[in-house]
């Protein structure tokens, strides 16, 4: 998948009005991961890069209806999909690349990403600010609904190596943008990576 933002979005734009559709089961995983993040009540949360919405509902689950729920996407479709599926009623969304966030420093307690480290133009960088809008102590949450093993088999591409979402290459990748790595699983059924934001 290409990481320039135009890219990005056309790829994805095309695809937006039947994402959901494609990819109908998996609700509860996002549910299930969200559930891992340790978010509480009153919390103020990131979906960055959130697509149709999909971890959106369990995310306002999580915080309550005193929490702050943001989606984030660059993709103006995948927003509209995410709007007419009705989820836009457990956040606010917002058109916005989260490669520069429109937030004040510190802002957040957490920050919620499915399926995004893959697209990101400058993956450290783009960590690091993440962080900028995390408070110390804030939390992360990396999260793909399949493994990588599984969704390279889907993609029809060898795993190498070099794949950025590996524990080997992830772990300092974070560490360098802010970021500790606390937590890795890498299943057929979901990734899911959680780190803390250092002070």
């Amino acid at each position: 998948m290409s990481e320039d933002p135009a890219r990005v979005q056309e790829f994805f734009g095309a695809r937006a009005d039947d994402w959901d559709r494609k990819f109908p089961d998996d609700g509860p995983a996002f549910a299930t991961a969200v559930t891992e993040c340790g978010l509480a009540p009153g919390d103020r949360v990131l979906d960055a890069g959130c697509g149709t919405g999909r971890a959106l509902p369990a995310l306002r689950a999580a915080v309550g209806p005193e929490g702050t729920v943001l989606g984030v996407d660059l993709t103006a479709p995948m927003l509209a999909a995410a709007t007419r599926a009705g989820r836009g009623r457990a956040g606010t969304l917002l058109r916005a690349d989260v490669a520069r966030l429109p937030l004040r420093d510190g802002v957040l307690d957490a920050v919620f990403a499915a399926g995004l480290i893959a697209h990101l133009p400058d993956p450290g960088a783009n960590l690091g600010e993440l962080a900028r809008v995390v408070r110390p102590g804030g939390r992360l949450a990396l999260f793909h609904p399949i493994g990588r093993a599984a969704l390279a088999a889907r993609q029809g591409r060898e795993l190498t190596p070099d794949d950025l979402r590996a524990e080997p290459n992830l772990r300092p990748l974070l560490s360098a943008s802010g970021w500790e790595l606390t937590s890795y699983a890498d299943e057929d059924t979901r990734f899911l990576a959680l780190a803390t934001r250092r002070a």
